[in-house]
């Protein structure tokens, strides 16, 4: 009698495969869902990163009296340019944060299209490249 006991606490082959398979169906149905959302939460994070970019921009423009010049893209704000190491007081941002959440360097544009009179960051969302639509699509410092 003593062996039957110990068969019986144990889980039979059927019995965790079937088990497997309703954990996948559950994940098949739940997974998608959460990563849906994901590419408007990067959306909302290179927002977040291009207000602060525009703020060292500023900081810069004001320790500096110009804007970064375009042709370096933001490199101004690491790196201390030769005709201003008296009046710059950087590094203003890590290299870092001068990256978009897909890992793509922001787009700086001194004089503005979007933005006139002052300047645009731009980032092409998730394929990195201009145009598209969805997660794709091209975000703009407002």
């Amino acid at each position: 009698m003593r062996r039957n006991r110990r068969k019986d606490k144990a889980f039979t082959l059927v019995e965790l495969l079937v088990v497997i398979v309703l954990l996948a169906l559950i994940a098949s149905v739940y997974v998608p869902k959460m990563f849906k959302g994901m590419g408007a939460q990067k959306a909302k994070m290179a927002k977040t990163k291009m207000a602060n970019i525009e703020s060292a921009i500023l900081q810069f423009q004001l320790d500096c009296g110009r804007f970064p010049d375009d042709s370096l893209g933001l490199d101004e704000l690491r790196t201390s340019p030769a005709d201003l190491e008296e009046k710059w007081k950087g590094p203003y941002l890590k290299q870092s944060q001068l990256l978009d959440p897909w890992e793509y360097p922001y787009i700086y544009v001194e004089e503005g299209q979007i933005n006139p009179g002052s300047f645009d960051l731009i980032s092409y969302g998730a394929d990195g490249e201009e145009g598209g639509e969805g997660d794709n699509a091209d975000i703009y410092n407002e």
